[in-house]
């Protein structure tokens, strides 16, 4: 599997965010091509003080061809510029490969 993986910082108004992500947002996601699961997490701590992140999702594909097209896809255009209306300057992304030792 490899996956797209997001990094959420705090927002300013957690409920507004939680209301734009898990509702108009995440519905978006789960329409891209290829898609074949989208895990969330949410941060309650860290081993010292307050977490610096506040959510992670992961976008996991069965192969990096299935992802390079759904990356490239109108469903993901979508999602991504209505993520950038609500998360511009708290996201940060990378891509990460399953590794099975």
């Amino acid at each position: 599997m490899v996956k797209l993986v997001a990094l959420y910082k705090k927002p300013t108004d957690p409920a507004a965010f939680d209301k734009a992500y898990f509702e108009t947002h995440i519905p978006l996601v789960k329409k891209i091509p290829g898609l074949s699961r989208v895990i969330v997490s949410r941060f309650t701590g860290a081993p010292r003080g307050d977490p610096e992140f506040y959510l992670m999702a992961e976008l996991l594909f069965k192969d990096k061809s299935t992802m390079d097209a759904a990356m490239a896809s109108p469903e993901n255009m979508e999602a991504g510029k209505n993520l950038m209306g609500f998360a511009r300057g708290l996201v940060m992304f990378g891509f990460a490969e399953e590794i099975n030792g």
